[in-house]
């Protein structure tokens, strides 16, 4: 069965367009049938319609008999360590302000399968408000608690280190800057003002630009992004040029000295030919962290991550972290510049053309001139098309030697993507 609401990664959508207060409530109470009626830790992130949103998800766990444990405002990764039976986030992630959602967790930390999330989309339809009346509790110290693992389990000494530390306005305003400056690092936060309408608004992991005018204007060692939950980080170097996922995944796995690491189809194949070189195994999934986790729990693995900035590393942890990403690059520096760390990777130019779509269904034409293409390439580059889990567009990617000749690969994908369901 095809899954109607739930996408790459949780439900979302415009708050009262495509998610509704009545939806959100519905989605609880399915959600706390699903898990056995039991208890539900709910953390959100800082939108002003989380306050709301996280009130009806708790109601509806309330009316399925189940015990809502409400956390305030608090990074995904962090609900994903004080998971109950279940945990739920309320959250879009990175999209922008008037969107929203909920992501969940099952009692392991370890995000739903599609098989669990259809699941729990075929329980939507039972009438919220069952003889069964559950509670809701609130809680204050879990951003506490969250804080310190990160700092025991994931901190060096960074004494010496200035950094800069783009916040989004989301979930890591408070304590990302918090944990730097207990590790002795000398830290400025910018977009660490959360007032509910902000948060990803010109900054942040989507959109480097603020943090790469902080760093061009100061004397600092480098910069990190957050996304406004925090599961995702990204890095601008001290001469402002951007690091994504790729490059810090690749600096991390010769860092931690792992044999394995697992990737989306979305990774440079400069990194695959990288770790090849170091004979460390590579396994390759459909784009999401919880398709990346899954490859890394059914191989035994403890490394991996998008190049979207998604970094997972399971020693001390379940799930992808910003902040603790954020701390493993800083250690794996040891002296050097992170420019310097990054150049171990060489990547393939690639451009990316999100096309707007009536339709996130790719049809079969697309997809057999993609194969042709790729055929033709004979491993020299590559063409990816993939709908869209978050947004109603298509994701055409090309791949190549040249930057001529990636963007001549995407713009004519792109404009067949769009002939044929724009």
């Amino acid at each position: 069965m095809a899954r109607k609401y739930f996408g790459t990664d949780g439900v979302r959508g415009v708050v009262g367009k495509d998610l509704t207060v009545d939806f959100v409530e519905r989605l609880g109470y399915a959600a706390a049938l699903w898990s056995g009626r039991g208890r539900v830790f709910i953390g959100r992130d800082t939108r002003a319609s989380g306050v709301e949103l996280e009130e009806a998800f708790a109601q509806g766990v309330a009316s399925a008999g189940g015990n809502a444990v409400l956390a305030g405002v608090l990074p995904t990764p962090a609900v994903a360590l004080l998971s109950l039976d279940l945990g739920a986030v309320i959250s879009a992630s990175h999209n922008p302000p008037e969107y929203n959602g909920v992501k969940l967790f099952d009692g392991e930390g370890q995000k739903l399968s599609d098989e669990s999330e259809e699941q729990i989309e075929a329980l939507l339809d039972e009438s919220v408000g069952s003889r069964a009346v559950g509670q809701i509790d609130r809680v204050s110290i879990a951003p506490d608690s969250y804080f310190e693992h990160i700092i025991e389990r994931f901190g060096t000494d960074l004494t010496g280190l200035r950094v800069v530390l783009d916040c989004a306005n989301g979930a890591y305003s408070d304590i990302a800057p918090k944990a730097f400056e207990r590790l002795g690092a000398s830290v400025d936060a910018v977009a660490a003002s959360p007032d509910g309408a902000n948060i990803n608004a010109g900054c942040g992991a989507t959109d480097l630009s603020l943090l790469q005018a902080v760093i061009a204007e100061g004397d600092y060692d480098l910069g990190i992004a957050f996304d406004g939950d925090g599961d995702r980080m990204l890095a601008v170097d001290a001469e402002g040029e951007p690091v994504d996922g790729d490059q810090i995944l690749a600096v991390l796995a010769l860092d931690l000295g792992v044999d394995f690491v697992a990737v989306t189809v979305m990774t440079n194949l400069g990194f695959h030919r990288l770790m090849s070189e170091h004979r460390i195994r590579v396994a390759t999934t459909a784009v999401g962290d919880r398709y990346v986790l899954q490859a890394l729990r059914r191989e035994g693995g403890i490394l991996g991550g998008e190049q979207s900035g998604h970094i997972i590393y399971l020693r001390d942890h379940v799930t992808g972290d910003g902040l603790a990403a954020a701390l493993l690059l800083c250690a794996a520096l040891k002296g050097r510049t992170l420019r310097e760390a990054v150049s171990i990777l060489q990547r393939y130019p690639q451009t990316k053309e999100n096309v707007p779509v009536a339709t996130n269904r790719v049809t079969l034409s697309v997809l057999q001139e993609v194969e042709r293409v790729n055929e033709a390439l004979q491993g020299t580059g590559r063409v990816l098309v993939r709908p869209s889990g978050t947004e109603p567009v298509v994701r055409v990617l090309a791949e190549a030697e040249t930057r001529l000749e990636a963007d001549d690969l995407c713009g004519t994908i792109a404009a067949l993507v769009r002939r044929e369901l724009g």
